[in-house]
């Protein structure tokens, strides 16, 4: 006798791995962005806190735009 209910598709290693790159890439990203903001402070014997809030702002909202193609490759289906 046949099950009424789909077959779930196998499940793919790209998602945990996917998962852990981002993690990686976030904790990168936010050694870099402090770095940064760091460096520029001791540069020019501090920033602004105005300054260092428009920096982590922009960084907040830049670092998902080089996440779609991990995304994407995530959701793919498997070769």
């Amino acid at each position: 006798m046949t099950s009424p209910y789909p077959v779930p598709p196998e499940p793919s290693w790209r998602k945990p791995a996917g998962i852990l790159l981002i993690l990686s890439l976030i904790a990168l990203w936010l050694f870099l962005v402090t770095s940064a903001v760091e460096w520029l402070g001791q540069r020019f014997g501090g920033l602004p806190g105005w300054a260092e809030l428009t920096i982590y702002v922009i960084a907040g909202i830049v670092w998902i735009f080089p996440m779609r193609p991990l995304l994407i490759w995530m959701e793919g289906a498997p070769k």
